[in-house]
């Protein structure tokens, strides 16, 4: 405590007591800001998607529409190339008129051939009619 020495005619100013201060509620919490991603969220985000995507594809698509049954047969005879025949010919001889490009895919169908070329000697399955 300290001691004031009082001047006679001084008067010392009372302090005053602060006014009371209003207790004041619980703070409100501001709403939430909105979800912002950054570059590197929306590339994880979409590598993340992407991933799922393929899984679920791979899961569910692994079916095979192909069934474990023999198609009709195709009757045919077969025929060895000599030289100078090419698979237009061939397919020309056994063709109906107008229809040698269908039966040359046919042939290159039933002797699963990549393209048109054959070998002399080759020995392919020509369909009869």
């Amino acid at each position: 405590m300290s001691t004031i020495a009082a001047t006679p005619g001084l008067t010392v100013p009372r302090r005053r007591p602060a006014p009371a201060r209003p207790v004041a509620a619980a703070p409100v919490a501001a709403p939430a800001a909105p979800v912002r991603l950054t570059r590197r969220g929306r590339l994880v985000l979409t590598v993340l998607f992407l991933v799922v995507v393929s899984v679920v594809l791979t899961v569910f698509g692994a079916t095979s529409a192909a069934t474990g049954e023999a198609g009709t047969p195709v009757p045919t005879r077969s025929v060895v190339v000599e030289p100078g025949d090419t698979l237009w010919g061939i397919a020309a001889e056994v063709a109906a008129p107008g229809e040698v490009r269908e039966m040359t895919h046919r042939i290159q169908e039933l002797n699963a051939m990549s393209g048109s070329g054959v070998a002399v000697g080759q020995e392919l399955a020509v369909p009869i009619g």
